[in-house]
């Protein structure tokens, strides 16, 4: 009786052990699931921090110089110089 039990319960612990394996909060599917998540927002973060360094970028423009603002003004705003004439050319 008791050599039957020692291989039963080394049995069922190998059970278990697989179930959490397969099933448990570490499983595979779950990280694997995981890490398509985490390449995921990595990929975010390499997107915000790119769009955060040309707004730093341009923030530095604006504090150095006046082409930016000027160019902003033309573009955004229609600015025109004095003695400059404006034209548009309709596509």
């Amino acid at each position: 009786m008791a050599n039957r039990l020692v291989p039963a319960a080394l049995i069922a612990l190998l059970v278990i052990l697989h179930g959490q394996l397969w099933f448990g909060r570490g499983s595979v599917p779950n990280v694997s699931r995981l890490a398509a998540q985490l390449d995921a927002q990595k990929q975010h973060n390499t997107q915000a921090t790119q769009a955060n360094e040309r707004l730093a970028a341009e923030i530095s423009d604006l504090r150095e110089g006046l082409e930016i603002v000027e160019e902003k003004a033309r573009t955004e705003l229609g600015m025109v110089k004095v003695n400059e004439i404006y034209v548009q050319i309709a596509r």
